[in-house]
């Protein structure tokens, strides 16, 4: 009933004609001196339920008909030392009222919104422990999976087995960097590509690679938290694989990631390298690369396959919804 201004000035004329009614018919029971007697309920209500516009409204209306009917002389607006001592007592007492009842909607008003904004931070509260839960859970669930397939292809072999730990080490201290990244409250507006620029100079210094230049360009947009782990773990897989693989020893290189906005509102990565390309009998179907394994993994995470070709060295796409 507050929220519609027009339902309360009706509201505050029928509560005015009301009392004014009421205050005739008890007109000949009262004794002299009561002439604001059913008026003033009538402002308090129409206030409290109405608001202070429609509250205000009602007590003009009020003292206008007290004052032309019910104060000597009377009828008619007569303006003497009593009339104007009740007209003053009457201002008085209604502005009380209506600003007591004004500041408790106030008040009320203001606990509703705290209560509604600690609902809120318990809310979100709690659906960050479990979104925090379920990382946690999804993290493991990948280092399983890495040791995995780690272990499948060591076999017997004790050399094979010591490169595979150290291969995996290097992994997880990477997915360690993301994270710290990704997850640093003061990184969270933090463009895309700034991201990608910094993880990249970190396997550049890991790998220490010092003849290859990384590029990066990106467009602004906004992924959410998870796309933009997933995406920023594909690009690391993809570049380590290029540089493992594209170059060969002490020569100069550049690889460029590239994110581009599609009319379909989709997005498109491309990595490239300018390296010796992918072998001729390379097959995507068939190969056992564990870094490939992985990347297709990722890739199936943002909603698309991996396409491979040679163009001036590897090019590797995805295009997902973002």
């Amino acid at each position: 009933m507050r929220a519609n201004p027009w339902l309360g000035e009706g509201a505050a004329l029928a509560a005015s004609l009301i009392a004014l009614g009421l205050r005739f018919a008890l007109d000949e029971v009262l004794p002299p001196g009561f002439p604001y007697l059913t008026f003033f309920p009538a402002v308090i209500l129409t206030t409290f339920f109405f608001g202070l516009r429609p509250g205000i409204t009602c007590a003009t209306l009020s003292g206008l008909a007290a004052w032309y009917f019910f104060i000597p002389p009377a009828p008619g607006f007569v303006i003497d030392g009593p009339t104007a001592l009740a007209l003053a007592f009457y201002a008085f007492i209604v502005a009380v009222d209506i600003a007591l009842i004004h500041l408790m909607h106030q008040a009320g008003e203001r606990l509703r919104t705290e209560r509604q904004v600690t609902a809120d931070l318990y809310e979100q509260q709690r659906t960050m422990f479990q979104e925090l839960q379920h990382r946690v859970a999804n993290n493991m669930q990948f280092v399983a999976a890495l040791l995995t397939l780690q272990k499948r292809k060591v076999g017997n072999d004790p050399k094979a087995a010591l490169a595979a730990l150290d291969e995996a080490r290097v992994r997880l201290e990477t997915i360690s960097r993301i994270h710290r990244r990704l997850y640093d409250p003061s990184c969270i507006e933090r463009p895309i590509g700034q991201t990608l620029r910094e993880l990249c100079a970190d396997l550049l210094d890991a790998t220490g690679a010092q003849n290859i230049v990384c590029l990066v360009d990106t467009p602004p947009v906004r992924l959410d938290l998870t796309q933009l782990t997933t995406l920023s773990l594909l690009v690391v897989e993809v570049v380590t694989n290029a540089l493992k693989h594209a170059f060969p020893a002490g020569t100069r290189g550049t690889i460029t990631i590239q994110l581009e906005r599609l009319e379909t509102e989709q997005l498109t990565l491309t990595i490239a390298d300018d390296g010796r390309g992918m072998p001729a009998d390379f097959d995507p179907e068939t190969t056992r690369s564990l870094g490939f394994r992985i990347a297709q993994g990722l890739a199936a995470q943002l909603g698309g396959p991996l396409a491979y070709s040679n163009a001036g060295g590897t090019v590797v796409c995805l295009t997902f919804a973002p």
